[in-house]
């Protein structure tokens, strides 16, 4: 008879297991879009998966690491494809290429590998495109027009062929653009550019199967509570008193939980266990701190969609949250 040595009993959410869980629960999400804006996202998700497994890769051999182990554990997978997600169909294929090589190699290894990177490295490659190529990652499809073979053929040009006819603005876009040139929430509205009262109905579907996942996840127990709550309380409590002030001028709650990367943000990306609190009070406060600065970003910022910027900034302020939120010792003062 043969003993295997200790640990006995295996974790259940041991990493692997936790990545291919969160990996799943992204299929649903993941399909619509597919659905919505054709072979494109596609196109993103097996690009970025495979510069990710490929980085982390070499930079395992770099560091005279075992190769093996890391791409097992599924979290660069995760990584690349939590990125394509974030990525307009519309790219040249160079570009996701090289976000996720930043992603994995500057945004995780630099740091020391799984476990020591203080930015979720998703969202530090996704900055890092959106702030070197802003032109391009606006360029989101009109559904009706998104065949596969349209942007399969458009991504692999390099953006040679002419996409103005197929492209358009995202409701969060129109909203900047719109009242940023005076125009109010009842005008655009009119025009079906928002889907508050005339529904637009692809990103609030987006959204809701994101929204299932991220239950699913909940459900399972793996995931804690507390960060969704928090991005989702702090983004709709300030949209919601802003709206009530002003509803000419601010959108309502509602259209900003079901729009963008709302729900993909808070329940898939802030939700990272390397990278953010860990304290139960301080998974709280983080998840609040998300929320507030995306309502922030989106109404007052360069930028249509902050939750990149939000995640970034607040996985600066994890630490921090830990220290303070550090609960008391039994019998210490």
């Amino acid at each position: 008879m043969s003993f295997r040595p200790a640990p006995h009993l295996r974790p259940r959410n041991d990493v692997p297991n936790l990545m291919r869980r969160v990996l799943l629960a992204l299929v649903p999400g993941t399909a619509i879009m597919v659905w919505l804006f054709g072979g494109g996202v596609l196109l993103n998700i097996l690009l970025c998966s495979a510069t990710a497994l490929a980085t982390e890769a070499a930079m395992q051999r770099l560091r005279g690491r075992p190769v093996a182990p890391a791409l097992n554990d599924h979290s660069a997978l995760l990584a690349g494809v939590l990125l394509a997600l974030c990525l307009p169909p519309l790219l040249p294929w160079w570009m996701p290429v090289l976000g996720t090589a930043f992603a994995l190699a500057l945004g995780k290894h630099v740091y020391g590998g799984l476990g020591f990177n203080p930015f979720n490295p998703a969202m530090l490659g996704y900055a890092f495109l959106l702030i070197s190529f802003p032109a391009q990652m606006v360029l989101w499809p009109a559904p009706e027009l998104a065949t596969p073979g349209l942007l399969q053929a458009i991504a692999f040009s390099g953006g040679a062929l002419e996409i103005d006819m197929i492209s358009g603005a995202t409701p969060l876009d129109r909203l900047k653009t719109g009242l940023g040139q005076g125009e109010t929430i009842i005008g655009l509205q009119a025009e079906r550019a928002l889907f508050s009262l005339h529904p637009d109905l692809r990103w609030p579907l987006i959204n809701g199967l994101f929204l299932l996942g991220g239950l699913y996840l909940l459900q399972r127990d793996y995931i804690r509570w507390q960060i969704p709550l928090g991005v989702l309380l702090g983004l709709a409590t300030p949209a919601l008193l802003f709206w009530l002030i002003d509803p000419q001028r601010f959108a309502d709650p509602l259209f900003h939980l079901f729009a963008g990367g709302a729900m993909l943000g808070a329940f898939f990306i802030a939700t990272d266990p390397v990278s953010a609190a860990t304290t139960t009070r301080g998974r709280l406060y983080y998840g609040l701190g998300i929320g507030i600065l995306v309502w922030v970003i989106r109404t007052w910022g360069g930028y249509p969609d902050g939750v990149a910027f939000a995640v970034l900034l607040m996985n600066l302020a994890a630490p921090l949250l830990d220290r303070l939120c550090r609960p008391r010792i039994q019998g210490h003062s």
